[in-house]
Order: structure tokens, then C-alpha cells, then sequence
């Protein structure tokens, strides 16, 4: 089983090989290579051709865009790692570490959002129901635009 496993991991692939094994449509996959997420290498035809653990990479770009990370922080994350390269345990635990805080906080956000929605936001609408507990003399609007009191971190 694990040479076949090496073997697997050193295999090449299509972009409608990476497109049906992983899930994600073959734009998907162009665009995340245009981002430097992923890397192909062009065979004698021009066409693109991935290695195995490509795979491994969409699936961990899949899964941190789902807790909300943004593209960019993703591809800080990944820049991290060797390209191309098998994560090690501990490289995972850091990266996780890392997303768990970010999506920790993210929850925390949302929380207090779902707890505080049917209160004043602090969007500077001066109401006179709400806003002078709240937001006396519209204090809240010399920290900018916006609803400040549910964007607070």
C-alpha cells in the first residue's frame, strides 16, 4: 500500500484529471494558479500538468476559504510551504493553529452580531430611540463610515 501511495503522489495530471478528482471546475483551478495557489508545468503540447499533491492543496485552499480566509491569506499561508511539497505534521498544526485563531475570532464576531443585531449598529443615523445610549452625539462616526459598534474586532 505505501509504494503505491509514493507512486500516486509522483503521478501527473491533467487539469481534467485535478478538475474531477478535487471537485472544482477547470476555471477554478486556472484561476487559482493565476494567484501562485498552485503550480502546473506545461508538457511538450503546451497542455498543463499538475502532480498528485495538487490535490492536497485544492482541498486545503477549499477548506480555508470556507472558515472565510481570504485568497491572500491563504497564499501567505501556502507561500510558507515548499511548493509542490508534502506538508508535515507539524506544518499542518501550524497552519491549523493559525486558521483556528482566525476563524475563532470570525465566530466571536458573529456571535456578538447575532447577540447586538436588533440594537443600535452605530451607522450614524442619529435615531432618537437608540443611538443616545448607544451613541451619544454621534461619537462613533469620528472613527469612519459605517456600522462601527458591529464591525468592532
Amino acid at each position: 500500500m505505501a509504494k503505491t501511495q509514493a507512486m500516486d503522489a509522483g503521478r501527473i495530471l491533467s487539469v481534467g484529471e485535478v478538475a474531477k478528482r478535487s471537485g472544482v471546475p477547470v476555471s477554478t483551478i486556472h484561476f487559482y494558479e493565476s494567484k501562485g495557489l498552485i503550480k502546473a508545468t506545461r508538457n511538450a503540447g503546451n497542455h498543463r500538468q499538475y502532480q498528485a499533491i495538487v490535490l492536497r492543496y485544492i482541498a486545503i485552499i477549499r477548506v480555508a476559504q470556507r472558515t472565510g480566509l481570504s485568497l491572500e491569506e491563504i497564499g501567505e499561508t501556502l507561500s510558507s510551504i515548499q511548493a509542490g511539497s508534502k506538508l508535515t505534521a507539524s506544518e499542518w498544526k501550524d497552519i491549523s493553529i493559525k486558521w483556528k485563531e482566525n476563524l475563532n475570532n470570525r465566530i466571536r464576531s458573529l456571535e456578538r452580531l447575532r447577540d447586538e443585531l436588533d440594537s443600535c449598529i452605530g451607522c450614524g443615523c442619529l435615531s432618537l430611540k437608540d443611538c443616545p445610549l448607544r451613541n451619544p452625539e454621534d461619537e462613533l462616526a469620528k472613527e469612519g463610515p459605517g456600522a462601527r459598534i458591529l464591525e468592532r474586532p
